[in-house]
């Protein structure tokens, strides 16, 4: 699945379509934004990872951070901290929304 629009806000798709360790990207504003649903909460951040700009979609998702499959960088879902080497760069976030039983994401 590949959204792409140019707006405040970009609809992802029903919630309960979206299941565990579901992953998208999309593209907000000329952005690669990677969507995914960890232990039920929705996260949304910039699809690439700050040590060599790799895109981190695909990658291992665990303990609430995803695993760049690159060189093993680890972002914090919630935060977009960098938690290991060699990336030491945070991740741009993205707000999620679910309203009416449709996902949503937006600039924060």
């Amino acid at each position: 699945m590949s959204v792409t629009q140019n707006s405040e806000r970009v609809q992802i798709g029903p919630e309960a379509d979206l299941p565990e360790g579901f992953q998208t990207t999309v593209e907000l504003d000329g952005v690669s934004v990677l969507v995914l649903r960890h232990e039920g909460q929705f996260y949304a951040l910039r699809n690439n990872c700050t040590h060599q700009d790799y895109p981190l979609q695909g990658g291992e998702v665990s303990m609430a951070r995803i695993t760049c499959q690159k060189h093993g960088a680890k972002f914090e879902l919630a935060t977009g901290k960098a938690k290991s080497l060699p990336a030491v760069k945070p991740v741009r976030l993205f707000r999620t929304e679910v309203e009416g039983g449709m996902v949503y994401v937006s600039p924060l």
